[in-house]
């Protein structure tokens, strides 16, 4: 899978261009970004798709030297599974 990393959103389309998986995390104040949402269509579910999104976020995220609040319930699991990932933490 092909993803792409923009300013605050990692995503994926598929052959036709239609979204199959994104995770957004905008701008929460200074230096903070919220993870916000995750998403992976169907037909991809099981696939360890969510938690590429979430490497790559994770990376783009501390690349750009900000925080991360978690309001995604799948980005809140992840981050309790990845204890090595959890230096982006606003709240540790």
């Amino acid at each position: 899978m092909n993803l792409v990393s923009e300013f605050n959103r990692v995503y994926a389309n598929d052959e036709n261009g239609r979204l199959v998986a994104e995770v957004r995390f905008p701008p929460a104040g200074a230096g903070m970004v919220d993870i916000e949402h995750t998403f992976v269509d169907d037909s991809l579910r099981g696939g360890g798709v969510a938690g590429e999104l979430m490497e790559e976020a994770y990376r783009r995220i501390k690349k750009d030297g900000k925080k991360a609040l978690l309001t995604c319930s799948y980005a809140e699991k992840w981050f309790r599974r990845h204890e090595d990932r959890r230096d982006i933490l606003a709240n540790g």
